[in-house]
């Protein structure tokens, strides 16, 4: 239990590493400059949170918990109000107070604050919203700021929020309502859903009105969890995939479920392994930003991703027919569902094909990789016979089996290239 002489070090120490298990925490897409006011700051909308940006850059913010004080009872959750971990609260001005002087002190590039729900969600969402309006307001704050919109909470409560927040998440943390039910009772995936619609509702009126007061400028995002339930990766990806139609929502993280001390009975005794994770991040990309659809990432034979290979050269070598793809004449949207090849490979093989014919030393001054490459392609100096890609052995030639490291899977998520 928390004491009332806690010192602020001492606060910091247990919310800091309590919040660790929230993903949902990078940033993107928010620029908020000081006009000559003297203000303090400047967020140019760089990742941030401890994440790897495009350009492999490592970023950070203070990441925090108002308080581990929580009326839930969920059961994968280290907070829950069953637990017996050590509890503390930082007050509004402590929060204040520590953003501004790890911000000066430039240990910081912005706040990520999150909370146990305490008394009832529009009392903390109004403490929430005390910290970033104090430090907008009184403190001319331009940097960023990343508050957790709780579910439930009033409109009111989050058109506030979204004035001074950049980016806000409502973590709906499990893709069935089924798994909710049996390890977090009190919460529903509809609650979450319509709080993202308000939010989506007072982004769009911002944008369409050119005089209107800024509303989350980068966006919402929100988690699932993963791991701690036997839904598979098809049941991840269908709700990601609704809730990015929908919501228009930036960002779905995936979290590793982390076993946690005096755990229920029904939560697995080991994490998944991190490459599932990393999975996910691919094909949330090749969702987005690829043409591809849930029913081909993932197949009712097979719901969950394969750990072995990326998502995409599984889809490849499920669908040979659709292949070589001739790099001079194939249009971008095919080029894409070629494995190894990534939005920004893609565009430069266009740029390039409009002087010259694209050849395979062409690629490799690209940095593709022709093993994973070539196979599945054709280009100006290789036309290869087809019947290699009904070779049995076809992914054993691709494929070479290797530990990724933790940096990799970081980086890569990130990073666009699939």
């Amino acid at each position: 239990m928390a004491q009332a002489s806690q010192s602020v070090p001492v606060k910091l120490r247990i919310l800091a590493d309590a919040a660790k298990y929230d993903a949902s925490c990078s940033s993107s897409g928010a620029r908020r400059r000081g006009k000559n006011d003297g203000g303090l700051g400047n967020n140019t909308g760089v990742g941030i949170c401890h994440s790897y940006t495009p350009d492999g850059r490592c970023v950070s913010l203070l990441k925090i918990l108002l308080t581990n004080y929580c009326i839930y009872d969920c059961k994968y959750c280290v907070n829950r109000v069953s637990s017996d971990v050590e509890r503390a609260r930082f007050m509004v001005d402590e929060v204040v107070n520590l953003t501004l002087d790890f911000y000066k002190r430039n240990y910081i590039e912005g706040l990520f604050l999150s909370s146990g729900i305490i008394r009832d969600v529009d009392y903390t969402m109004e403490q929430l919203i005390a910290v970033a309006k104090t430090l907008r307001s009184t403190h001319k704050y331009n940097g960023y700021i990343h508050l957790k919109a709780v579910p439930l909470a009033s409109p009111e409560l989050l058109a506030e929020a979204g004035r001074w927040a950049d980016r806000l998440s409502a973590n709906i943390e499990m893709p069935r309502q089924a798994d909710l039910d049996t390890l977090a009772p009190e919460k529903k995936i509809a609650d979450a859903d319509a709080t993202m619609a308000t939010l989506k509702t007072g982004i769009d009126e911002a944008k369409a009105e050119r005089k209107a007061p800024k509303f989350a400028p980068a966006g919402q995002s929100t988690q699932m969890i993963v791991g701690a339930t036997a839904a598979t990766d098809a049941d991840i990806l269908d709700q990601s995939n609704r809730l990015y139609s929908e919501h228009q929502l930036k960002r779905v993280y995936y979290s590793a479920f982390s076993p946690i001390p005096h755990g229920d009975d029904r939560l697995p005794l080991q994490k998944p392994p991190l490459v599932r994770e990393h999975r996910l991040y691919q094909s949330d990309w090749l969702l987005r930003f690829y043409g591809f659809r849930v029913d081909e990432i993932t197949t009712k034979s097979e719901p969950n991703l394969p750990l072995e290979i990326d998502p995409k050269l599984a889809w490849a070598l499920r669908n040979r027919a659709y292949f070589p793809v001739n790099l001079n004449t194939a249009s971008p949207q095919r080029m894409l569902r070629v494995p190894g090849l990534g939005k920004r490979t893609v565009g430069r093989i266009l740029k390039m094909r409009r002087w010259q014919p694209v050849r395979s030393d062409d690629l490799q001054k690209l940095r593709v990789s022709l093993k994973k490459v070539l196979p599945w392609v054709v280009v100006a100096d290789r036309n290869p016979a087809t019947k290699h890609l009904d070779a049995d052995d076809l992914k054993l030639r691709i494929t070479k089996p290797k530990q990724l490291e933790l940096f990799d899977l970081q980086a890569s998520s990130l990073s666009g290239e699939v």
